[in-house]
């Protein structure tokens, strides 16, 4: 069973916005760190964003820039990645992740959970 399962991607034009979903388990939901990373072709994976309970307590890789946002429901048990005026370079397989902490999400090495991943493509 596959403990993070992401949805959403998809071919989206430059300037548009996508929305990316990851569900998990009620244990997991409740006990980890959810976030975001991404790999770009020929790139490593790297971190995107995440968010511990609330609004307040939320990380954002440096080249976000105010772009995207990253929520929580906890009747859904589910974590979404908002992205807005999107570019070329954000095309990349999008990773849901959960980690122990809201530092420890930043290190890849450190997650201890990973969904399948979610194409988005951003091209006109």
């Amino acid at each position: 069973q596959v403990p993070l399962v992401a949805s959403g991607g998809g071919l989206v034009q430059p300037g548009g916005s996508v929305r990316l979903s990851c569900a998990t388990s009620g244990h997991i939901y409740g006990t980890y760190v959810m976030g975001w990373f991404r790999q770009a072709p020929g790139k490593e994976r790297e971190f995107v964003a995440a968010m511990r309970w609330s609004a307040g307590n939320t990380a954002y890789g440096d080249f976000v820039k105010g772009r995207f946002t990253i929520s929580r429901d906890g009747a859904k048990n589910t974590v979404y990645l908002q992205m807005t005026n999107l570019k070329p370079e954000d095309t990349a397989v999008y990773y849901c992740a959960a980690a122990p902490t809201i530092e420890s999400i930043r290190i890849e090495a450190q997650v201890t959970y990973w969904g399948q991943g979610t194409q988005v493509t951003v091209s006109s």
